[in-house]
């Protein structure tokens, strides 16, 4: 299998953890795609013209990174990203779109300060923000019970902050989050996390920070994650 990547952005990075979770580093071979200036390697693949794709073995096509996670996750039985059905399934689901929705906010700011400085939105720039922090202020409600083993809403979560830490790091989202409260253990099982934008065909060993062992809440969350490059 082919894997069609930006090393830059969050949804490519959390198909690239859930990858390393799941054991199949070696059935996928990773292609870089610009997906702005190579629309002859994107847009066969994907008609939308966006990264991730994942190409499977018998040529077919695979986006975007939730249809792609589900499917790396019916390839090997554990560590399951996903549970197999009923409420838990539904909450996980709803943690990834929302941590999805940070990110695409996250993405839209980005490239609309990309725009010439006449053309842009200061209105649409302060909504896309509203919704980051409103986002995050649900995630922090969210993390007060992730307790269990890492799913794959709180790698798109951890993947969606850390995109907005990289790219909008004037934006305090954890502001008034709930204070580390004793009782969790976060991403304990985690063996890696790809690198950054320097080094996109290695990958770091995500550690948990000695700091946030035994507390609680989106804080103690993000700040466990430690990744390099």
């Amino acid at each position: 299998m082919r894997l069609l990547f930006s090393p830059t952005s969050p949804y490519v990075r959390k198909v690239r953890v859930a990858v390393i979770e799941k054991g199949l580093e070696a059935r996928i071979e990773l292609q870089p795609a610009d997906v702005f200036g190579d629309e002859a390697t994107v847009a066969p693949i994907n008609p939308l013209r966006k990264v991730p794709a994942l190409i499977l073995d018998s040529g077919e096509a695979l986006y975007d990174s939730p249809v792609i996670c589900e499917y790396l996750d019916s390839l090997a039985p554990e560590p399951a990203l996903l549970p197999p059905g009923g409420p838990a399934r539904w909450s996980v689901l709803r943690t990834q779109a929302l941590a999805d929705g940070i990110a695409d906010a996250g993405f839209n700011i980005v490239m609309e300060r990309r725009r010439p400085e006449a053309q842009r939105s200061d209105e649409w720039q302060g909504r896309w923000r509203a919704a980051i922090l409103r986002a995050c202020a649900a995630l922090d409600r969210e993390a007060q019970g992730w307790d269990t083993a890492v799913d794959l809403g709180q790698i798109a979560a951890a993947c969606a902050l850390g995109y907005v830490d990289f790219r909008l790091a004037e934006i305090d989202w954890r502001a008034g989050k709930a204070p580390w409260r004793p009782g969790s253990r976060k991403f304990r099982r985690v063996r890696a996390w790809p690198a950054r934008r320097r080094q996109p065909h290695r990958r770091k060993n995500f550690l948990l920070r000695p700091g946030a062992r035994g507390r609680r809440g989106l804080l103690a969350f993000a700040d466990s994650a430690v990744w390099s490059c």
